[in-house]
């Protein structure tokens, strides 16, 4: 047992190469890796590759799992760059509605549109001489695909209510976690587009694929958490070792993150044990067992307790998306005739039954507007 655990604090020395976000706070809350590590054989053949990519120009398309750090990838290929002095910009794709996305990528002038009382910049002339990172492309409006892949064969913008052409001189890296291969065959995405920007193939393995990483990881988060809780760096027990080994982390290492906050919280012991990691285990991660979650602790008026409880909900949120991408797997095996339809049709109809046939309840439950629900049960019949 001795021997196992020198390996294991040999695997926190390997550590060499830690990227960090510039602003790990701006991550906290949400689904983004706020670091990553090069411990792992994977995953120092993709930090050569990125060494050998970053001088050129050329656009990179960064492809991975949600919360494997697709954005640091792209920061790292900035910093090694010869564009490392100048702007590096990110944008999330989905984060923006198809009415606003073609305003903030190209900008617009005064009276573009209604609202519209002075001139913006886009984010393509906020990155100019350095680079932009578009996450989640395969989520842009067809629409807004063509005006980019003008701009990435020009090397121009044209705001909004505007004639005029304005260079630029920006690299562009793209990242997404979907099959944007699949979505040009379902026409969802434009295939001179895809290749446009899939010059360079980045391709980032999810964490449970570069084991190697983990330990490393652990020991920057207990760092770091370390001081923000003002607490010692626990033991870690043999089997909370193997435990953090041998869970897959569906939410890569933003998942891995919350479970060390979380259980430097309600740790009561200068030794971290399974319990205080509060995962489910490996086998509970099934969809025949759609509760199957990990357990959340209870203390009345504890302010750290409630903030363990909320990175609780992420962690399980994390494990029921896993338990999803199963579901799906399995049905594109085989695929029914009309799978979208199905799925959308299943989720509308079993989520308006869940709420007793009450449409504002069923709505906030799907997270859309009445109004598209309504559309949505007359199309399905479930309403007149």
């Amino acid at each position: 047992m001795h021997a196992e655990l020198w390996n294991y604090e040999r695997a926190f020395e390997s550590a060499d190469h830690v990227i960090i976000h510039p602003d790990p706070n701006a991550v906290s809350l949400s689904v983004r890796a706020s670091a990553l590590v090069f411990s792992d054989p994977r995953s120092q053949g993709l930090l050569n590759l990125i060494e050998k990519i970053a001088t050129s120009n050329a656009t990179a398309l960064v492809i991975g799992e949600t919360g494997t750090g697709k954005e640091l990838i792209a920061r790292h290929i900035h910093a090694l760059s010869n564009r490392r002095n100048g702007p590096f910009q990110a944008i999330n794709c989905g984060a923006f509605s198809e009415t606003l996305v073609e305003s903030e990528l190209f900008g617009y002038e005064r009276g573009a549109f209604t609202g519209a009382t002075t001139a913006k910049t886009g984010w393509f002339e906020s990155a100019n001489g350095g680079t932009l990172f578009l996450d989640e492309i395969g989520d842009l409006p067809q629409s807004t695909q063509v005006k980019l892949l003008r701009v990435l064969q020009e090397r121009e913008v044209v705001r909004l209510g505007s004639r005029k052409a304005t260079p630029i001189d920006v690299r562009l890296i793209a990242a997404t976690n979907v099959d944007l291969e699949e979505a040009v065959r379902a026409g969802r995405f434009r295939e001179d587009l895809y290749y446009r920007i899939k010059v360079v193939p980045v391709d980032l393995p999810p964490l449970r694929e570069r084991p190697g990483d983990i330990l490393p990881l652990v020991e920057h988060f207990l760092n770091v958490y370390k001081s923000r809780l003002h607490t010692d760096i626990p033991k870690l027990a043999p089997e909370t070792i193997q435990q953090l080994l041998e869970y897959p982390w569906p939410g890569n290492i933003r998942e891995l993150e919350n479970v060390i906050h979380r259980a430097l919280l309600i740790s009561t012991s200068g030794t971290l044990f399974p319990r205080d990691l509060g995962l489910p285990a490996v086998g509970a991660l099934r969809l025949d067992k759609p509760d199957a979650r990990p357990p959340v602790f209870t203390t009345h008026h504890n302010p750290g307790q409630e903030e363990a409880n909320q990175l609780e909900a992420q962690t399980s949120s994390s494990s029921e998306s896993y338990q999803l991408e199963h579901v799906f797997k399995q049905l594109f095996a085989s695929p029914p005739p009309g799978l979208f339809e199905l799925v959308n049709a299943t989720l509308v109809r079993n989520a308006y039954a869940f709420s007793n046939h009450n449409q504002v309840h069923t709505a906030k439950l799907l997270g859309i507007s009445r109004n598209i629900l309504r559309t949505r049960l007359k199309e399905l019949k479930l309403i007149a």
